[in-house]
């Protein structure tokens, strides 16, 4: 299941992060949401997200980046932890995860790159808070 939308608005592309209905769900159906969803290459932002259940206290916190994602804002649903962003590499199996989100500050690098390890476990992943 993806979990975003996309809206052009004035010539810029914003991404919208949601899981629908309204990012409150049940919990068998917050146990389905992929954790990580990258591009496969390249350079892009990044935001980390928590999404909850509507059943209980439970949520997942969830890592989505995509180069054609130029910017993300805008009314989010879910509850945005902050952003950064990822050079990815494949060819030489390494992603590096860095700096902040100008709309929603510096997500927690740890805990995104732990979540990334999970999907890419024969991956070089590291994370600095330096850089923009």
């Amino acid at each position: 299941m993806k979990c975003f939308s996309v809206s052009v608005l004035n010539f810029v592309v914003v991404l919208v992060f949601f899981c629908p209905p309204f990012a409150i769900m049940s919990a068998e159906r917050l146990a389905k949401i992929p954790e990580v969803d990258l591009d496969p290459n390249g350079v892009f932002k990044y935001v980390l997200i928590r999404v909850h259940s509507k059943d209980d206290e439970s949520y997942v916190d969830i890592v989505r980046g995509y180069a054609w994602a130029e910017y993300h804002g805008g009314e989010l649903d879910c509850e945005c932890l902050g952003g950064g962003r990822i050079k990815h590499d494949s060819a030489a199996k390494k992603i590096h995860v860095y700096g902040y989100s100008m709309g929603f500050g510096r997500a927690k690098h740890s805990v995104s790159t732990e979540k990334i390890k999970t999907l890419y476990p024969d991956y070089e992943v590291t994370w600095a808070d330096e850089g923009y």
